[in-house]
C-alpha cells in the first residue's frame, strides 16, 4: 500500500482503489471489448472485493459515473453477458418490482486464462534468457597452479 501512495498519494489511495488484471487490459481488444465496456467492467470491479459478495451497482450509478445514459449502460452489459464475458443475474423481489442485478465476471475469467498462461510463459522465458546471457558473461577465472613461470 505504501508504494501505492507514493505513486497516487495517501489521499486517492484512502478514497478507495481496485484490483484489476493486466492481462485484461493488454488483450481487450482480443476479447472484443472498447474503451466503454473497459468502463463499465472497471466500474463493477470497484464493487468487488470479496469473491462471494459480487459486484450490484445500478444501471443509473454507472450511467452516472461514465456521462451516459442508463439505456446505453444495458445494451453494453448485455452485449458483454452475450459475449459470455459476464453474468447478470436479475433479483426480482415481485412482478414489478427488483433489486439491483449481481453481476459475475467468471466467462471474463475462463476467456482471459490462456492469454494469461501465453505471458507468464512468455515472462517465464524472457527470464531463463536473461539468466543465460548472465551466465554466458560471467568471465571464467582458470588458474593453473601447475603451471610454473
Amino acid at each position: 500500500m505504501k508504494r501505492n501512495e507514493k505513486k497516487w498519494t495517501p489521499t486517492l489511495m484512502k478514497a478507495g482503489w481496485s484490483a484489476f488484471p493486466n492481462i485484461i487490459i493488454e488483450k481487450q481488444r482480443a476479447l472484443g471489448l472498447d474503451a466503454l465496456d473497459m468502463n463499465i467492467l472497471l466500474h463493477l470491479v470497484q464493487y468487488w472485493w470479496l469473491e462471494e459478495n459480487v459486484p450490484h451497482p445500478s444501471v443509473a450509478t454507472i450511467a452516472e459515473a461514465l456521462n451516459v445514459t442508463p439505456r446505453t449502460i444495458q445494451k453494453r452489459i448485455t452485449r458483454l453477458q452475450n459475449a459470455k464475458l459476464i453474468t447478470r443475474e436479475e433479483r426480482r423481489t415481485s412482478k414489478f418490482g427488483s433489486q439491483t442485478n449481481l453481476y459475475r465476471f467468471d466467462g471474463l475469467i475462463k476467456a482471459c486464462q490462456p492469454f494469461a498462461e501465453e505471458k507468464i510463459a512468455e515472462m517465464k522465458k524472457k527470464a531463463d534468457d536473461k539468466q543465460a546471457r548472465v551466465k554466458r558473461k560471467k568471465p571464467k577465472l582458470v588458474v593453473n597452479n601447475d603451471a610454473q613461470a
